[in-house]
């Protein structure tokens, strides 16, 4: 029976989805077929598996298993294996990677955390390994790598191109800076 009710429930939830790519939409404006399936793909829970599914926006949850590279702009909760995203705002808890391209407001926690090397990180990083381009925020890792920090670098080695803050670890280099290397607390402004 539970197997019934299971079947029952995926077909349900598949229907819209099917219903909507063969039904066209006759209310819609004469916009190209990419505009009009980019505004319908915003979704409030996903599964993402691969390259599947493709270009959607979400606004919620989504579980990469085991990774995810098509999906653009997510809000919300990112958590699985390997996460990768354009753009980003929430919470990224994926184990092996959480890849942003362009801008992250929120938190990445995992082993290798990155966002783009000329983009805004607004946050936490935490994890074994992480960089980012521009950080306003905290990086607390093994490894900690920046284009412009300004916050707070907490790991064994912390390395960035100008800081504006702090730097705690053995090994605090600010390239920018009058005194480039110093080890447990390095300072920037």
């Amino acid at each position: 029976m539970n197997k019934v009710f299971s079947f029952v429930v995926t077909a349900a939830l598949a229907l819209p989805i099917v219903a909507q790519e063969v039904a066209p939409d006759a209310e819609a404006p004469a916009q190209p077929r990419e505009e009009r399936r980019r505004e319908s793909n915003v979704w409030p829970a996903i599964i993402a598996i691969c390259e599947y599914p493709e270009s959607l926006d979400v606004i919620g949850l989504r579980l990469t298993i085991p990774f995810s590279t098509r999906q653009e702009n997510i809000t919300g909760f990112d958590v699985g294996l390997w996460g990768r995203a354009l753009t980003f705002e929430g919470l990224m808890v994926n184990v092996l990677r959480n890849d942003v391209k362009d801008d992250l407001s929120g938190i990445q926690v995992g082993l290798y955390n990155s966002v783009g090397g000329g983009c805004d990180f607004f946050g936490i990083q935490a994890g074994l390994w992480n960089e980012a381009g521009h950080v306003r925020g905290i990086q607390a890792g093994v490894v900690n790598t920046a284009g412009e920090a300004r916050g707070l670098q907490i790991g064994i080695i912390n390395r960035c191109e100008t800081m504006y803050g702090y730097q705690v670890g053995l090994v605090n280099v600010i390239r920018d800076a009058e005194l480039q290397f110093f080890p447990i607390v390095n300072v920037g402004f």
